[in-house]
């Protein structure tokens, strides 16, 4: 029987492990591209009986990974899948610091992991998969931090705002085909994951936001990973997924 192909970037750690735990379902086909493997997911995996293929590779490299990806997706016979859904939810949050203070090698991380890489690998997913004539999603998770700007926070920012505007370019590039792909770009709302400890560690005179992200955790506001997850897929599974290019989980 068909599967439904997920391929799922930054699933190492965070949400993006709790999203491929919740993948390991029946029915399901799963691809992560992370840094380092998950030892547990492969055991989930043969628990669930469900197809999983772990790669270790820094999205620093969006190249090296898009290529991959290409050419690994042009040896899928495309009659094995119901659906293929890319998701690009690995991210990189540099120094805490003001721009002037920034360096350039951090700031270039945060772009290529967080911006070039999706596009990127989106453009490796759409182009081998363009003549298969099943559902074919890229759901990109972004951020708050794209559509509102933050103090100290410019590298991260941007690469949130770039993947934003890109998906907004990619929603018209499908629509002008007859199965172009749905894509959204999609903040999760505020998890409680090690790029939260970050803010709430960082020096109150280089972060002005701080006290902030501190009252969102003494109140009990941040999701966790697995609640995140669990929305984001219920988002990505929705009949009008790709209606707005850019959304937000909470409405």
């Amino acid at each position: 029987m068909p599967q439904h192909l997920y391929i799922l970037t930054g699933a190492s750690r965070g949400m993006g492990l709790a999203m491929a735990e919740q993948l390991l379902q029946p029915g399901n086909a799963l691809l992560c591209l992370s840094r380092h493997t998950h030892p547990l997911l492969a055991t989930a995996a043969l628990q669930a009986d469900v197809p999983l293929t772990q790669w270790t590779h820094d999205l620093a490299d969006g190249e090296g990974a898009s290529a991959r990806l290409r050419e690994w997706l042009s040896r899928q016979n495309p009659q094995d899948f119901a659906s293929a859904s890319l998701i690009n939810n690995a991210g990189v949050i540099p120094p805490i610091t003001p721009l002037r203070q920034s360096q350039p090698a951090d700031l270039s991380l945060a772009l290529r992991v967080g911006l070039e890489a999706p596009m990127a690998l989106s453009a490796a997913f759409l182009g081998a998969t363009e003549n298969w004539s099943l559902p074919r999603k890229v759901l990109n998770i972004s951020s708050g931090l794209g559509r509102f700007p933050m103090a100290s926070q410019a590298g991260y920012c941007a690469a949130k705002a770039g993947l934003d505007h890109f998906t907004r370019c990619l929603a018209l590039d499908e629509a002008l085909h007859a199965n172009g792909a749905q894509v959204c770009s999609l903040a999760p709302g505020v998890i409680d994951t090690d790029m939260q400890v970050q803010l709430r560690a960082a020096a109150g005179e280089a972060f002005p936001d701080q006290s902030k992200f501190l009252q969102l955790k003494a109140q009990g506001q941040l999701s966790s990973p697995a609640q995140a997850a669990e929305q984001v897929l219920r988002f990505l599974a929705r009949p009008d997924f790709g209606r707005e290019p850019v959304a937000d989980v909470r409405g």
